[in-house]
């Protein structure tokens, strides 16, 4: 073999193996066809060879998840046993390091007013915190039932007065701004805050479903043929949906035990946590300028709110700012005090008991989008919104992983557990009544701890109950930021 030969075989040689790799790896061929991928030539299958991961929706922060011993660790002093300590493992997502504060959910009611302000005034009223929840028979709160939610100098503390039912619509709504934002930003599509009016609104589903169809912007996504075309879900671009985190979620990011895992290579905790900090005191303990200061916002005694004059312990005789005390290790603010939050679950005296230990969750009630009789989507509601319907039984009962559309009472108050609470004679308990955790400004100690639980029906609001958003994460359970740890590295 002469030396021209012996280097056009090395050559085609590696041209095959790069190929070969290229392949292998998915990135710009099918692995499994050899067909190239976003080529007209093939069809013009499109798939994202470039998503690098998933990235932090603004004002959150990451949450690896793992397993947790998921319950009550201090003494029960209820009696209530409601949270029997037990093993659970909770997916990664991402959590807002703060709760949703005033001047966050006064942006909320200006968009609601100005686009459906006109036609439509009971959304705006719909949404609107109630301030009254202030006052008291035997207390001067008036000053609090005018200001605190539009006074400039409550700005960044949290909301109140916002029940269950609308911390969720607050959710939906800031799902779609963040995914317009993102668009816009692009240059996927046009700004469109002038025209936004009614129906005529950017929604994320409509978006994705064809039924809202902004102006292209300057940088539209195209297809193998260079056609302009909307953003897909399979793009990557959308972040999933806002959400309240469940109650399995909000316990395992307010343990945080991330912190007490001292050996990186061993897959151990060395103790357990009572508050979202380690230890049994309520006041930092390290040297130093700050040792001594509180950790959390809450009442120490009967007439204690603050401490005294000239040396106040919380500084804060009500609430304080979200960003207020050290957060914990994974860098969320108050998970311990201020205010108690709303979370996803429904609430059930024994919610241990049976609870699937991956991702523990009570309150599915399964739905699927209105269509026409063509199995075409319908057509957007007068807010702009999808049509959705509760799954029949007839659809639920065929198939094996569940045999009704709400679950809410499976295993516990439905017909095969004999169970009874008969709200509003024998118990406060239904179908409404939903957990808030966290202890608040106003609660004693033993509140703060993430194993307490309590619950208040989904369409009442309180002066001590605020809430922040969750995110599901995509894909694999290790940020993009984060190394990898104790796991098998890709060929």
């Amino acid at each position: 073999m002469n030396k021209v030969t012996l280097v056009s075989s090395i050559l085609i040689l590696s041209a095959l193996m790069f190929s070969c790799k290229k392949g292998s790896k998915g990135s710009d061929v099918s692995s499994l066809t050899s067909m190239k991928y976003n080529d007209a030539k093939n069809g013009g299958f499109e798939v994202n060879t470039k998503y690098k991961g998933q990235d932090a929706a603004p004002g959150m922060v990451f949450i690896q998840g793992g397993a947790y011993m998921m319950g009550q660790k201090d003494q029960d002093v209820m009696y209530e046993w409601n949270n029997v300590p037990r093993k659970m493992t909770v997916n990664s997502f991402y959590m807002d390091e703060t709760e949703v504060a005033n001047v966050h959910y006064r942006e909320y009611l200006f968009w609601i007013n100005r686009v459906f302000g006109e036609s439509f005034p009971e959304v705006y009223r719909r949404a609107l915190p109630d301030t009254l929840v202030w006052r008291d028979e035997l207390a001067y709160n008036e000053p609090l039932v005018e200001n605190y939610l539009r006074h400039p100098a409550y700005n960044n503390y949290p909301v109140v007065g916002v029940s269950w039912l609308q911390a969720n619509d607050f959710c939906k709504w800031r799902s779609d701004r963040v995914n317009e934002e993102k668009l816009v930003k692009l240059g996927a599509i046009t700004s469109i805050p002038d025209d936004q009016v009614d129906e005529n609104n950017f929604n994320t589903e409509s978006y994705l479903a064809g039924k809202f169809e902004p102006e292209m912007g300057k940088k539209p996504f195209k297809t193998p043929t260079k056609e302009d075309r909307p953003v897909r879900l399979e793009d990557g671009v959308l972040q999933p949906s806002f959400r309240l985190p469940t109650e399995s979620e909000w316990e395992y990011a307010a343990y945080s035990l991330i912190g007490n895992q001292p050996y990186k290579d061993e897959e151990r905790f060395t103790d357990q946590n009572i508050y979202p900090w380690k230890g049994f005191s309520m006041r930092y303990p390290k040297t130093g300028k700050d040792q001594g200061r509180m950790l959390a916002n809450f009442k120490r005694g009967r007439g204690d709110n603050m401490g005294i004059a000239g040396h106040l312990n919380d500084n804060a005789a009500v609430t304080a700012e979200v960003k207020s005390y050290y957060p914990n290790d994974f860098g969320l603010y108050n998970m311990a005090g201020n205010v108690n939050e709303w979370v996803m679950d429904v609430y059930r005296p024994m919610n241990s008991i049976d609870m699937n230990d991956f991702a523990g969750f009570r309150g599915n009630v399964y739905k699927t989008k209105k269509t026409t009789e063509d199995g075409e989507i319908e057509d957007v509601d007068s807010l702009g919104r999808l049509k959705y319907r509760t799954v029949t039984e007839e659809e639920a009962g065929s198939r094996r992983n569940y045999r009704s559309a709400d679950v809410r009472n499976f295993v516990d108050q439905d017909k095969q557990s004999e169970v009874e609470y008969r709200y509003g004679e024998t118990s406060l308990i239904n179908d409404q009544s939903r957990v808030y955790k966290g202890g608040s400004w106003k609660d004693r100690v033993y509140w703060l701890s993430p194993g307490t639980r309590r619950h208040l029906q989904e369409y009442q609001s309180t002066d001590d109950i605020g809430f922040r958003c969750a995110m599901d994460r995509m894909g694999s359970p290790i940020s993009n930021k984060i190394p990898s740890g104790n796991h098998f590295k890709k060929r």
